[in-house]
């Protein structure tokens, strides 16, 4: 399976809302994405949840994109294709995956670039209306 070829046939959804990317030492309810390593606890929240949770690093003003597509395991090189082509246009990538597809966060300064170089690589790109954060 061609991992370009897949990217051409792919949806990407762009989330309207801002997200935080934070390092927190405590459980985090309603997070998009938490990632627990031996070093650290990561969570991916609502930029406007920042507030109101205890964190030890913030890293704010980043959009998602989530790969509307069953990505089966054994496809090979799926991410590297995406993150080679954002990279190509100066777009740094946060990548996570789920059971069954990609995300990826960009800086929400780079969004317009980053949709722009997945429409040219073949994406369809479903944009829901912007909220004002």
């Amino acid at each position: 399976m061609d991992p370009k070829a897949v990217l051409e046939e792919s949806t990407v959804e762009v989330a309207p809302e801002t997200y935080a990317v934070i390092v927190a030492d405590s459980d985090v309810a309603d997070t998009f994405a938490t990632v627990r390593d031996r070093r650290e606890t990561t969570h991916v929240v609502s930029e406007k949840r920042v507030e109101e949770i205890e964190t030890r690093e913030v890293e704010r003003g980043w959009a998602l994109l989530s790969f509307d597509v069953v990505l089966p395991f054994d496809l090979v090189g799926f991410l590297a294709v995406v993150a080679s082509a954002l990279a190509e246009n100066d777009v740094s990538v946060f990548a996570l995956s789920a059971y069954s597809t990609d995300h990826i966060l960009v800086r929400r300064t780079d969004l317009d670039r980053a949709v722009a170089t997945l429409s040219e690589r073949g994406c369809e790109i479903r944009r829901p209306e912007e909220s004002v954060d």
